[in-house]
């Protein structure tokens, strides 16, 4: 077990109702003036904005909003929800949704404590981000997992670049969690959800390290439980204890647990980055449709590690050798996806099938334009990136 640092910060209330707690909390955490962030219209029509609206004027804050955070979450709204909060002088930025929002809100945080640092020079790494502002989360999504994690991603439409960045400045100060705020998300919202979740935790779990048993045996029962309870949610939305499961486990897979003492993979995630900010794709999409190209490319350098997976994860009995008992697996959790309803390649995405130029493009944009390789089962080089999107393009 490689050696590890475990801070998570974050206060959870997790339940029904939770939501009318959030005054207090804000004020807990030293919030007075707010500026509350949100996404579409769902907030709206389902009368939660209200609701929060309503807490916050009893609580005695004062708040302003900025709503409109799409899918894929730019630096430009960022940036202009930074501009507010620098203008009402906020000390406490509140996230009314999922992951999107979330990631928005922590870009307009460190924004706001650092006026005269443009936001996107943290997330390309031209600035050291050492302070930020206090983030609070109204969850309505079970997917990111950015509610208690230290991580962010934005998309800077002008330059077509969507960065990813770290920091422990990224944890919210607490997060609302009531599944019942889930139940008017659309299905193929929930599939994605399932997928972001499963693969925060699989990008962590196909390492080289080995000798983690107990982060192991954390990162399995998480996927079972979110396999198991995900058939049940893709039913029915409003399953309250399905939807509790997934909200949970999205916090938990994505929140380091599942893969302390390892350096963790992230190929997949990286793969499909590319694939977000060139196509405008959901992100869980973008995962499911890399996932099995990219495994198909890497198991025969762990077999093991793959059949393991087979066996704790998906039930995959003890007959054949390792590489049978892996390509089983690799088969199961496709199979999955498309249970979903998620796609597994680039025709199921909706991009059709790349030229070879396309694919060159990809590869080289991925590496940052030749400045770095990704993954750590399998090192990626620009070649090897190429040859993963090949198989994906092929339809694998």
């Amino acid at each position: 077990m490689r050696n590890f640092t475990y801070y998570v910060p974050t206060e959870v209330e997790f339940g029904k109702d939770t939501e009318n707690k959030v005054a207090d909390l804000i004020k807990k955490h030293g919030g007075s003036r707010v500026l509350v962030v949100y996404g579409g219209g769902s907030a709206q029509k389902s009368g939660l904005l209200d609701r929060i609206y309503a807490r916050l004027t009893e609580g005695g804050l004062q708040f302003q909003s900025i709503g409109g955070v799409k899918p894929n979450p730019t630096v430009e709204l960022a940036r202009q929800g930074v501009m507010q909060a620098l203008a009402m002088k906020a000390d406490f930025i509140l996230a009314v949704g999922g992951g999107s929002v979330i990631d928005t809100a922590k870009g307009i945080a460190h924004g706001n404590a650092n006026p005269g640092i443009d936001i996107w020079d943290f997330w390309t790494v031209k600035a050291s981000l050492r302070r930020s502002t206090p983030v609070g989360v109204v969850l309505t999504i079970p997917a990111a997992g950015s509610e208690t994690s230290a991580s962010a991603v934005l998309t800077n439409t002008e330059i077509g670049q969507k960065r990813g960045l770290s920091s422990e400045y990224n944890r919210p100060a607490f997060a609302i969690l009531n599944p019942e705020l889930t139940f008017t998300l659309p299905v193929y919202q929930v599939a994605c959800g399932i997928t972001d979740i499963l693969m925060h935790t699989l990008d962590r779990y196909f390492v080289p390290e080995e000798d983690n048993e107990t982060t192991d045996a954390l990162a399995e029962a998480l996927l079972r439980t979110v396999i198991r309870n995900g058939a049940i949610a893709i039913k029915n939305t409003q399953d309250y204890q399905a939807m509790s499961e997934l909200m949970w486990c999205g916090s938990l897979s994505h929140n380091s647990i599942t893969g302390l003492g390892s350096r963790g993979d992230w190929a997949v995630h990286q793969l499909g980055h590319e694939l977000s900010a060139r196509f405008d794709v959901a992100h869980g999409a973008s995962l499911s449709a890399m996932w099995k190209s990219w495994a198909l490319y890497v198991y025969k350098a762990n077999p093991g590690r793959f059949a393991r997976y087979a066996q704790a994860v998906w039930g995959i009995g003890d007959a054949g050798d390792d590489e049978k008992k892996a390509l089983s697996g690799i088969d199961a959790t496709v199979a999955y996806f498309k249970s979903l309803g998620m796609p597994t390649n680039f025709k199921e995405l909706g991009i059709g099938t790349l030229t070879d130029a396309e694919l060159d493009e990809l590869a080289y944009r991925c590496t940052y334009f030749g400045a770095r390789t990704i993954g750590n089962l399998v090192v990626l080089d620009q070649k090897k990136i190429r040859d993963v999107y090949a198989l994906a393009n092929q339809g694998a």
